[in-house]
């Protein structure tokens, strides 16, 4: 609240303090002295009895006016130029109540007379279509009886039998007085009987075109019945015929039972509830929701429309044929124990594939580039104390999903462990994927060998992060291993064996093979192979197997070592040879009876995929809309990836996506799986993209394009490769900031006045360096007051280039001559410093 002394008022209204007191005593307000304080409620009442004094009322304007004026400028031929301006006024009036409840009464009552001129108009159409009626039904009746008048005798006597007219009494009373009348006719001479035959033999018989029947005069009941067509009672019976089965348009709105799956399209959704295609786009529009006709839906919001449309929802399954497809698998047998499936998982270059190696006796990592393992590799293994089956997972970051993939398809979980290293991010990624999975761990503390090994401290990290030693009260088996000498190997394996046991593994044998895809790839030479692990049942070759949205027969089964195989039992990993794709990894494996089945159902997984992909496509909600209306200003680096197996190109794809910020971003324009062809090329052009290849090369057709149009091919066989050039590359799309450096700082203690240069300020240099070509800033009190440049720089008479730290000078500041004593001059200089992610 606003609040000024009385002397202050008097000051801003132009009047002596003792007059504004003796106003405002007046007024009846309390104040006395000029000191007191006057709030904004007194000065209303102030104001309220000056304007009363004075014959005013104090009361809102009721009428303001705004102007405008808008000034433009046209270019007429040569060089002149127009000025037009246009000035434009409004006036707003502010209505009283009474004014508004008075208009809106006028307006009421002119609806009223609008709709009484109406009722009156319809009422006097209605009379004169009446009267047109009864005109056009009297003249029609009395052609009917003209007609009836002239027909003879002998044509109405035969015409009676074929169509009798059924009429009311008094007409055939009418008819009955009328009769003798016709018939009494003059005697008819020989000449006229002769010529009557004649004539007969020229016409047509009455049987063969019977006269139109006689109608009787209409009746007050036909009136009110509401019968005006021509032909009376005939018109009356074809109607009452045609009522008995035609449409009876129903009294209210019709429910019907919309039956529902898992997606439908806009079509089927308005073919179900009777209504145009249209109604049901015009109401999802109205929802915020822009569809086509074709456009997908997802469950829910087909269901939102059927049932704000007034219909019920059946809500089905979309799964029958899976549901017959499970139906058709149940089979009995003799359940067995089954090897456990082990996974080995762990942090980079803790010795995972070195310990296999020691297992297998096979040097696995030889085969890897840098050592590193990049695939999922799955081997089993046949020991003393029975057989087990390792899955090797990478343990990169990048593989996390390929990890994930691992820890789901396996029974145990051995945690590798670098004894001089410890845990490592990677290591509880593994912890938390087979805690996800509900997978027991058994841990092997490798490299125990080196002097640097700490087991005790690799026991409390882990200890740390809920995997508690036996030793300690926990449920987790920790074994010292080296993979280099082979300590503690078979104890580890024992380990392993005994975590099976107390699993009860069972499958069983005589079943049809059930499985998983641990991966796939594209062979030039034998197309499709994917990696199985049989879960269940056995494995045959020449079975018909669905794997995923894939099927095919199986060709052809090999090993891990590569040699063909006829059956693979629980447990066991295999190659196949012969589905129509490359499945991906964790896609399960079904035996089924005949392909006719396995097409069936592979296509419908397809269909219903690319349904469900649509759906979430064109999702396009209103807050989606925002959140994507910046992605258009994103500089983005489009790639065409192909790489050798599905698990690694869906891992790469993965760590590509999570690179960038807001400002680039990474798109995968095209992926998949095998060599580099001609068509990837062609997107790559089209799309302005770079291509990658991850162990696959490109053939001739692809590799003259890239010669042709200069396109950028790169070969990467480890994935750090690809990831730290894809991150200098998005580096250098950020641009670079410009950055300041301050170079020095020197103090004014004096100021001279020269005839030639103005103020020169004499400067002691406090600190850095005083450079002459460097702009610089004149701050006073730590605020900058101005920047620009140096006009000299001198020590004593001399011009120098620059100054050191306490050394004097004299400075002088171009187009600036306000400088004062104790003012700073700073130097500085902007250098451009190149931005990362």
């Amino acid at each position: 609240m606003t609040q000024v002394t009385v002397k202050e008022l008097a000051q801003v209204v132009d009047t002596p303090v003792e007059r504004l007191l003796q106003q405002m005593r007046e007024a009846g307000l309390s104040h006395t002295s000029a000191e007191q304080v006057v709030t904004d409620n007194e000065k209303q009442a102030l104001l309220a009895h000056l304007k009363s004094s004075h014959g005013e009322r104090l009361e809102e304007p009721r009428k303001i006016t705004l102007q405008r004026k808008t000034t433009t400028t046209l270019k007429v031929a040569g060089s002149k130029t127009i000025s037009v301006e246009v000035r434009k006024k409004k006036t707003y009036v502010k209505r009283s109540p009474a004014e508004i409840e008075a208009e809106k009464q006028r307006e009421l009552e002119e609806q009223r007379a609008a709709e009484e001129a109406a009722r009156l108009k319809a009422e006097e159409e209605a009379k004169r279509q009446a009267e047109e009626e009864a005109r056009r039904q009297a003249e029609a009746q009395k052609a009917r009886e003209e007609e009836i008048a002239k027909a003879p005798v002998s044509a109405a006597v035969e015409a009676e039998p074929v169509a009798p007219v059924v009429a009311p009494a008094p007409v055939v009373e009418e008819r009955k007085k009328e009769e003798p009348r016709r018939v009494e006719k003059p005697a008819r001479s020989d000449e006229d009987e002769r010529r009557d035959r004649k004539h007969a033999q020229h016409r047509p018989s009455l049987k063969d075109k019977a006269p139109a029947p006689r109608v009787a005069p209409r009746s007050a009941d036909d009136e009110s019945e509401g019968f005006g067509r021509r032909g009376g009672g005939r018109g009356k019976a074809k109607l009452k015929k045609r009522n008995q089965h035609g449409f009876q348009s129903p009294t209210g709105p019709i429910v019907r039972e919309v039956s529902i799956g898992e997606t439908i399209t806009v079509a089927e959704l308005a073919q179900q509830m009777a209504v145009k295609a249209a109604e049901v786009i015009k109401f999802m529009f109205k929802m915020g929701s822009p569809v086509t006709i074709n456009q997908v839906l997802d469950r829910e919001t087909a269901q939102l429309v059927a049932e704000e449309l007034g219909h019920k929802v059946k809500l089905v399954s979309d799964n029958a044929l899976e549901e017959q497809l499970a139906e058709s698998l149940k089979f009995e047998g003799e359940a067995q124990s089954r090897a456990p499936v082990v996974t080995v998982m762990g942090h980079v270059d803790h010795g995972k594939t070195s310990l296999l190696d020691y297992i297998r006796r096979a040097k696995v990592a030889a085969g890897e580039a840098g050592g590193i393992t990049q695939h999922i590799g799955a081997y089993h293994v046949e020991t003393d104390r029975g057989m087990i089956t390792f899955l090797d997972t990478p343990g990169h970051a990048a593989f996390t999903a390929m990890r994930a993939r691992g820890a789901k398809a396996t029974d145990i979980v051995i945690l590798v462990v670098a004894a001089d290293d410890g845990v490592m991010p990677q290591t509880e990624e593994a912890v938390q994927h087979a805690k996800a999975a509900g997978v027991p761990i058994v841990v092997a503390v490798n490299k125990i060998d080196k002097p640097e090994a700490d087991l005790d401290r690799i026991k409390n990290d882990l200890a740390a992060r809920d995997v508690i030693p036996e030793e300690w009260g926990g449920d987790t088996q920790f074994v010292p291993v080296s993979a280099k000498v082979g300590t503690g190997v078979d104890e580890l394996l024992e380990a392993v064996l005994l975590q099976a046991e107390v699993l009860e593994l069972k499958a069983t044998p005589t079943a049809p093979g059930r499985g998983v895809v641990v991966e796939s790839r594209l062979d030039k030479g034998r197309g499709p192979v994917a990696t199985l692990l049989v879960q269940d049942g056995t494995l045959r070759q020449g079975d018909m197997v669905l794997v995923g949205v894939n099927y095919g027969r199986v060709r052809a089964m090999l090993d891990e070592n590569g040699k063909p195989v006829k059956e693979a039992g629980p447990s066991i990993p295999v190659e196949i040879l012969g589905l129509d794709g490359t499945p991906d990894a964790g896609d399960e494996m079904t035996v089924v009876a005949d392909e006719k089945k396995a097409r069936e159902v592979a296509l419908f997984r397809q269909g219903k995929f690319r349904e469900v992909k649509l759906a979430r496509q064109h999702s396009a909600k209103l807050e989606n809309i925002f959140e994507t209306m910046g992605q258009d200003e994103k500089k983005t680096l489009n790639i065409v990836l192909k790489a050798d197996v599905r698990g690694s190109l869906e891992a790469l794809q993965g760590a590509l996506s999570d690179l960038g910020n807001d400002e680039v971003q990474v798109r995968v324009v095209g992926g998949g799986v095998g060599g580099i062809t001609e068509s990837d090329a062609n997107l790559a052009l089209a799309s302005n993209a770079v291509l990658f290849g991850f162990n696959v090369r490109a053939d001739a057709g692809a590799r003259k394009i890239v010669e042709q149009e200069g396109l950028d091919l790169r070969y990467y066989n480890v994935i750090y490769d690809i990831i730290e050039d894809v991150k200098k590359a998005l580096s250098g799309m950020l641009g670079s900031d410009v950055r300041e450096n301050i170079l020095g700082i020197a103090e004014v203690r004096d100021v001279f006045r020269s005839p030639k240069f103005g103020a020169i300020a004499g400067c002691m240099v406090v600190e850095g360096i005083v450079h002459r070509n460097r702009p610089i800033r004149v701050l006073r009190d730590d605020v900058v007051i101005f920047e620009g440049e140096l006009e000299s720089l001198r020590r004593f008479k001399d011009d120098v280039s620059e100054v050191r730290a306490g050394m004097e000078c004299g400075i002088g500041v171009k187009s600036y001559n306000d400088v004062k004593v104790g003012d700073k001059i700073e130097v500085f200089e902007k250098v451009q410093v190149a931005r990362s992610l």
